[in-house]
Order: structure tokens, then sequence, then C-alpha cells
């Protein structure tokens, strides 16, 4: 039986149908960039993992639904989001990066993943949103999501972060001093086209230079051309089989 509550949510399949997650109709609703965010992370059986703004947990759920098994967390400062990752099945805490609860303090992980707000709202408009513009508005520093991470990861742990080609700068410097081995993998939307978004990777007390991957292409073809889908093998392979991007 569907509650009031419930006629203000859905509840949408991804990887294929292996994973459903309640998200809100309204507000900020999860689509592919946290699914290819948990691909990217080569976590193991019995490892412990931190998803950092989690929202519904959609990054740190894929990543289970591939890798079993898993000491998973979540942190989400908003209440209701928060409380829809722990329907969905995720452990959250509700808090904030730079005031995390003592519970979270006291833990240290393998991985940490984030999936943080992309947009500099000092240089553009907020949603009319509560959870569309905490979702995609960056309030919080990326220097404060680096830090956080580097507190909660272990020695020799990795944190993986999605975020957009132009914060790459603020990316990386943001590491400098907290987290070494920085890599970057570009996402392409198609061959010939220039990188929107970017896979970050860092590593807790990591000494290897900085190193800026081959693109990962999106999409086939020079352009769009035909309605529906057109993702190339592996990247349908990720949305829509739980499959590890092959970083």
């Amino acid at each position: 039986m569907t509650s009031t509550l419930d006629a203000d949510l859905t509840h949408d399949a991804f990887l294929g149908g292996q994973l459903h997650l309640w998200q809100p109709k309204a507000g900020y609703r999860a689509g592919v960039d946290p699914v290819l965010l948990a691909a990217s992370v080569p976590a193991k059986v019995g490892q412990s993992v931190l998803d950092l703004g989690c929202g519904v947990g959609t990054a740190g759920l894929c990543l289970r639904a591939r890798v079993p098994g898993l000491d998973l967390v979540g942190l989400e400062r908003q209440a209701d989001y928060a409380a829809l990752a722990g329907r969905n099945g995720l452990e959250t805490f509700v808090g904030d990066l730079t005031d995390m609860p003592e519970a979270l303090r006291d833990r240290s992980f393998d991985h940490v993943l984030a999936n943080p707000p992309y947009f500099d709202r000092k240089a553009g408009r907020e949603a009319t949103d509560t959870g569309r513009e905490a979702g995609r508005g960056a309030e919080t520093p990326v220097a404060a999501w680096i830090d956080a991470a580097a507190r909660r990861l272990r020695h020799k742990g990795y944190l993986h972060m999605i975020n957009r080609v132009e914060r790459v700068p603020d990316l990386l410097a943001a590491a400098a001093g907290r987290l070494g081995s920085p890599e970057v993998w570009p996402l392409c939307p198609r061959i010939g086209k220039a990188a929107e978004l970017v896979i970050f990777r860092a590593r807790k007390n990591g000494r290897a230079n900085f190193c800026l991957h081959f693109p990962i292409i999106l999409h086939e073809g020079a352009r769009h051309e035909r309605d529906g889908e057109s993702y190339t093998p592996e990247i349908s392979a990720v949305l829509r089989e739980g499959a590890a991007l092959h970083l």
C-alpha cells in the first residue's frame, strides 16, 4: 500500500534492476554520475567505505551491489535524504562533513567516495528546491570535502570523487599536503568532445606523481543522431550490469 509520504517518492531501478532506490519526485534526483563514481572504486570484500554527502545512498549502494560484504556507511546533512538512504538499506549518519558525528570521527575507512555539489554559487543562480540546491550548489568548498576525506581515510586508503572538469585545479590544490598520488580520468561525452566531468582519485600517504589518464568516452559516435541510449559498451555495462570501470 502506498502512503501519503510515498506518493511524493519514486522507487527507481539502477544497474539494470539489481538495485531499487527511493527518491523524492521533486528535488535532487540521482542520475548516472554516482553510478560511474561507484564503478571507479576498486573496493574488495570486507573493506570499509564511507560515502560522504550520500544523498539517498546511490553511490555507496551501487558499489555494494558489485562488491558484497563491505562495511559501508554514509553521511548526509539533510535529514530527509538521510532517512531515504536508511530506507534504501544504507547505514546513514546525519551531520555535516565539517562537524561529523562522534561515531564517525572514531572510525577510519579504506575508501571514501564523494559526489559533491558541482556548481559554485558565487558564479550561478540557486535552484528553488532546497534539496536540489543542496545537491548541486557548492556551499561547502571542495577543500572541506578533501579535508574530511583525509581525516577519515586509513593509511594508503583512497578517495574517489566525481566533479566538474573546471574544479580540477581546486581538487589538486586542496589535496596538496593532505592526500598524495593524485589521478584524473576525464569523462568525455563523445570522441572529439571536451570533458565535462572527471573522476579524481588520491591516496592517504601516497607518493606517486600526478597522473592525467586517457579519457573515458561515454557515448558512441561523434554526435547524437537518434533517440535512445548510445552509451559505449563499457559504460552500458556499468550502468546496466553494475560492472566496474577499468581505470
